[in-house]
């Protein structure tokens, strides 16, 4: 196996476990959001502007987790093609070792066909690899995107909270919570755009 699959099959493997944990977090946004209606609906007029944003809260854990959904499908077709390409390499590799075995052999040209044949397709899986990475690192920026409309519905959160009396530290909560949670998705997606950048380009 060589070092470029290696590090390829490391890279889908931390993006899977990264976007498991920004599944998690994501579900307990959308619990903060439940918890935060039913509060505010029970502060009544006290928590009047922190009610359409309970709406927002979750809307965007929902679309985040659709979002990972489909992100995590993208990554299981890297790794299939991380598979497909390790093996196409390899058999390049031998076919290519085959013919300089052979040498001035009598049929030793009959074996450049299958060389190039070889060669085309382990180059195919590489260029296919590299237009999935970037259609993934698109949508990890969308999940970015989510993150940070998260971190400003949070800031809102607060100053909504701290007009809603006696529910004021319940609020507040949960605007804490919205906030350290997008907080986490940024981070472990912003890891995930990391590990996959260098295939962009290389």
């Amino acid at each position: 196996m060589t070092n470029q699959t290696k590090s390829q099959f490391i890279a889908v493997a931390s993006i899977t476990s990264e976007l498991s944990a920004v599944m998690v977090v994501a579900k307990e946004i959308s619990l903060a959001a439940a918890n935060a209606k039913a509060i505010a609906f029970r502060a009544g007029d006290k928590a009047k502007g922190f009610q359409p944003i309970t709406d927002f809260i979750n809307e965007l854990a929902k679309e985040t987790i659709e979002l990972v959904t489909n992100i995590n499908i993208y990554a299981l077709v890297l790794y299939r093609l991380t598979v497909d390409e390790f093996q196409k390499t390899a058999a390049y590799n031998k076919f290519e070792l085959a013919t300089k075995m052979a040498g001035d052999a009598t049929y030793a040209k009959s074996m450049q066909e299958p060389v190039n044949q070889a060669k085309l397709s382990m180059q195919d899986c590489q260029r296919q690899f590299k237009r999935d990475v970037s259609q993934l690192l698109g949508q990890l920026e969308a999940v970015m995107h989510h993150a940070r409309a998260a971190r400003v519905i949070a800031a809102n959160s607060r100053i909504e909270a701290s007009q809603a009396g006696e529910y004021l530290q319940s609020l507040q909560a949960v605007a804490e919570s919205v906030d350290k949670a997008a907080h986490t998705i940024h981070d472990n997606v912003q890891r995930c755009r990391i590990a996959l950048s260098i295939y962009r380009n290389s």
